[in-house]
């Protein structure tokens, strides 16, 4: 399939508004553990699966854990994936964090704390007080079954059950909810669908939640080929395009947020690290600390798809 986006006009937009964004010190540090994941969703941007082999190393978290150790600017930890909790060493890492008084959030597709080996995950993650953002793209059956697989949607509930019962979602734990669009479109207001949410999971399934966050497909890697296959790939592209909103570009993540990948490479984004467009800094074994990070960010086309609409990061919507 072709991968190949529009030559990028994105830097000299930004110019005709009056942007001029570098990166200061990071305070969110965003770390992917591997591509290894139990579900391969149709939107996923690193294309991860039950048949990718990439995790991230012991070594390469001890390198990590120097660094920040280093780098008083971060206060904020997001782990990703894959499934994070598919890396042997996740707990090694989590409890180094939280020994540390940083802030730890990992980014869960609730149905691997189901799976084999994981029975105990979810407590885990309720002893060390880490923060849960958790993958939901309705609160209904079909667009889920349909962007994830045949059962994610029981299976979910389900673990948002278990996590409920655990104290997450009800001012003890936090638990977020994540919203991705099921096609072409850019997401619709996040107040407005969160109140949506909570009202159907509480009455259909006696579930609670904190922050219902809406995130903006991009346009590369898995989504890209489904867009090819239906001839929407430039439409997309020119919706994203046209929605241009300076007030959201003037906030969009990379501005305080450097992305680690599983070899340790240092990236401005998680879809930067998805393009392999990597950072000048290089990596974890050429930096002392992550304020070396700071300065210019490498812009594409793609992030058309963080500045459209209300705008879109790994936090939700930019207002």
């Amino acid at each position: 399939m072709n991968q190949t986006l529009p030559p990028s006009r994105f830097a000299e937009r930004l110019k005709t508004e009056g942007l001029d964004l570098n990166r200061v010190s990071p305070d969110w540090l965003q770390i992917n553990l591997g591509r290894l994941c139990n579900q391969a969703c149709h939107h996923c941007h690193l294309e991860a699966g039950p048949k990718r082999t990439e995790v991230m190393q012991q070594t390469t978290m001890v390198r990590l854990l120097e660094v920040l150790d280093h780098s008083p600017s971060i206060k904020k930890i997001d782990l990703t994936g894959g499934a994070p909790e598919l890396n042997p060493d996740f707990r090694f890492l989590i409890k180094s964090l939280k020994s540390r008084g940083l802030q730890v959030i990992s980014r869960c597709n609730l149905t691997i704390l189901l799976e084999p080996g994981q029975q105990d995950t979810a407590q885990f993650y309720a002893d060390q007080g880490v923060d849960l953002v958790c993958s939901l793209p309705c609160y209904g059956s079909k667009n889920v079954n349909h962007q994830r697989g045949l059962g994610v949607f029981e299976k979910s509930i389900a673990a948002l059950r278990l996590l409920n019962q655990l104290g997450y979602g009800q001012g003890k734990l936090k638990l977020d909810l994540v919203y991705n669009p099921d096609g072409p479109s850019l997401p619709p207001d996040q107040k407005k669908l969160e109140e949506d949410y909570k009202n159907r999971l509480m009455a259909d399934f006696g579930i609670v939640f904190d922050q219902l966050l809406t995130i903006t497909n991009m346009p590369i890697k898995r989504f890209l080929d489904q867009l090819d296959k239906a001839g929407a790939a430039a439409q997309y592209v020119e919706l994203l395009t046209q929605s241009f909103n300076p007030l959201a570009a003037a906030q969009v993540m990379c501005l305080k947020l450097i992305s680690v990948d599983w070899q340790g490479r240092l990236f401005d984004c998680d879809f930067n690290q998805a393009l392999d467009l990597p950072t000048k800094a290089g990596d974890l074994w050429l930096i002392n600390h992550f304020g070396q990070t700071e300065g210019k960010i490498r812009f594409g086309e793609h992030c058309y798809g963080c500045t459209a609409g209300t705008g879109s990061s790994c936090g939700g919507a930019l207002g």
